[in-house]
């Protein structure tokens, strides 16, 4: 018998051990999902932590592995009190919310105060975990950025949406090093603008500016380069979309806000918005409108709602209402 007949037939039983061992794994998976008294379907049971048979109920193990938490709530603020699982990753946050937080306050689970060495022990851990945290001049300067645009969004109302969008958009600067000769405030600035146009719930320059440590015209100047260099695509700001938050700041009914709306799409349907100021333009309309449904709202009320000069507001006042006279019937 020669050499390759030999290894022919050796290939062949280890084949046929292969498929004999397939078809036992197979067997036994097949018994494993079914009931052996009556071959029917096994259905796992949680609370009581058994396999049972849906056909005849026979339980067919028990003592399963509890996967869940060791304690109960009975509702949603004893449940968060109790978990221990943490937040979810988010990207305003510079670290993205992975790291260990040590609690500012001196006291164990228990709620006792710690002694004067437990103490000293729990701040040098403080400072080394922050260290840790920041461990370089990246991480130091997305920790500062970050710090900035949720400040600036709280004090500008804007959702939390915008806030991760805008986090989204200083770190891609930062990838692409955008920041040098530039601040990391005029960056920031100009990434939570550029964020909240692309969500439709623009602010005006002034009040960016009014929140942020740069002055107007670097954030105008370096939200243009932002933009540029990352391929933002940011739509021309709409008036409308400012008309919700005049009204509402001036606490005017919906008759008076969806007649402004009617005021702007006529000045749009006119091309009179061309080359205006789309916040003056919805300031003007809100003032307009108040005036058409007599709710009493004077300009310098529009002027200190919208930051623009009541000047502005007289001159589109005008437009509004030249080009709604104007416009077909």
């Amino acid at each position: 018998m020669t050499d390759s007949t030999i290894r022919t037939r050796s290939d062949q039983r280890r084949q046929a051990d292969r498929a004999e061992s397939q078809e036992t794994s197979e067997e036994d998976e097949r018994e494993r999902e079914q009931c052996p008294e009556c071959g029917g379907r096994l259905v796992s049971d949680a609370e009581h932590a058994e396999t049972v048979c849906a056909d005849c109920g026979l339980v067919v193990d028990e003592g399963e592995i509890d996967r869940g938490p060791e304690w109960r709530a009975f509702d949603a603020a004893e449940k968060d009190e109790k978990s221990r699982v943490g937040a979810p990753t988010t990207n305003m946050m510079h670290d993205q919310g992975l790291s260990t937080n040590i609690g500012w306050q001196d006291k164990d689970a228990y709620g006792r105060s710690l002694s004067s060495r437990q103490r000293q022990k729990m701040q040098r851990l403080r400072t080394w975990n922050e260290r840790f945290r920041t461990r370089d001049s990246k991480e130091r300067n997305l920790k500062q950025a970050l710090g900035e645009i949720d400040r600036m969004a709280s004090a500008l109302g804007l959702p939390e949406n915008v806030r991760e969008t805008a986090s989204v958009i200083y770190r891609r600067a930062l990838e692409e090093d955008l920041l040098p000769g530039r601040s990391i405030e005029g960056v920031a600035t100009a990434s939570l603008y550029a964020a909240a146009r692309q969500a439709g719930t623009p602010r005006s320059l002034d009040e960016i500016s009014a929140v942020s440590r740069v002055e107007k015209d670097e954030i105008a100047r370096t939200y243009r380069y932002v933009v540029r260099e990352l391929g933002l695509e940011v739509q021309p700001a709409d008036p409308e979309s400012y008309v919700p938050r005049f009204a509402s700041d001036l606490e005017l009914p919906d008759e008076t806000e969806r007649r402004a709306r009617r005021l702007l799409k006529t000045a749009k349907d006119e091309g009179i918005h061309s080359g205006k100021s789309p916040v003056g333009l919805a300031a003007a309309a809100v003032y307009a409108a108040a005036l058409l449904t007599n709710e009493k709202v004077t300009q310098n009320d529009v002027s200190e709602v919208a930051s623009i000069s009541e000047v502005t507001i007289r001159n589109r006042y005008h437009e509004l209402l030249e080009a709604e006279d104007g416009a077909p019937a």
